[in-house]
């Protein structure tokens, strides 16, 4: 199957992260992963012995930079896209992680029973993470993998949070990576049946508004909500920041990460 698919992808390349401790193959053309999957796999308060499922996981980026991380964990990733699915489990066997990380192809949307048959049943993992669709469907890209990647309808967020609901332990964690402009949107959707929610605004240099925001909440949890100080990814003379380098180079866990498998 690989090598038909291979036909049918065109073009890859092979890009290094985390300071060259992933190597990932992707698509040239169509969407391709970014400082996005590697923030949210950094906010993943994961730890050896959890089960995580990364929705939504393309080729894998996300998942598999937490499972290079958190030594012990294991993490499904789920992705409807037959070909970046089966990218998706290269780049695991490539990275020698394929011990510990699976690839489904299946749609985030699909029925229960449809993921019990993929072995994730209803309550069996500590962590969902995802970074959903979130562009409006005005002017969307031609291509249609960028297309499917980016373009939301009114209620994919929504839908996306109630298959992390009904995958999730009790007082498994949800985090997301999601536009700044859409911040009530994530506060709307978490509040049905999460709490304890906080928020890091992603912030491209000093000064500037922030353009995305990471979210993570607790399943059937009460609490208030949270906002922490902001992640400035450059300097104002364009260098990354020191807080940058050191997540999206050194693999390091976001502070709220650290803290939150510390147990606090």
């Amino acid at each position: 199957m690989a090598t038909e698919l291979r036909a049918e992808r065109g073009e890859l390349s092979e890009d290094a992260v985390l300071g060259g401790r992933l190597v990932l193959r992707q698509p040239r053309r169509g969407h391709r992963f970014g400082h996005d999957a590697i923030l949210l796999a950094a906010a993943t308060p994961a730890h050896a012995g959890e089960a995580a499922v990364d929705l939504g996981s393309g080729v894998g980026a996300a998942g598999l930079a937490l499972a290079r991380r958190v030594d012990g964990v294991a993490v499904t990733l789920i992705e409807l896209d037959p070909v970046l699915s089966d990218l998706g489990r290269e780049n695991a066997e490539r990275n020698g992680l394929d011990p510990r990380v699976r690839a489904v192809c299946l749609d985030v949307a699909a029925s229960a029973t449809a993921f019990g048959a993929a072995g994730l049943a209803p309550e069996s993992v500590d962590h969902a993470l995802m970074n959903p669709p979130f562009n409006a469907p005005h002017n969307p890209s031609p291509d249609p993998g960028r297309r499917a990647a980016h373009t939301a309808s009114h209620d994919t967020l929504a839908q996306w949070l109630r298959t992390a609901m009904r995958l999730l332990r009790p007082a498994g964690t949800v985090t997301l990576i999601w536009r700044a402009d859409g911040l009530g949107e994530v506060l709307s959707a978490l509040a049905a049946g999460f709490g304890a929610i906080a928020i890091m605004p992603i912030h491209p240099k000093p000064g500037a508004p922030a353009i995305r925001v990471l979210a993570r909440a607790i399943k059937d949890t009460s609490g208030p909500l949270v906002l922490l100080p902001g992640l400035v990814l450059a300097e104002a003379d364009g260098k990354p920041s020191r807080e940058a380098e050191a997540v999206l180079r050194a693999n390091a866990s976001l502070p709220w990460a650290a803290s939150a498998s510390a147990g606090c």
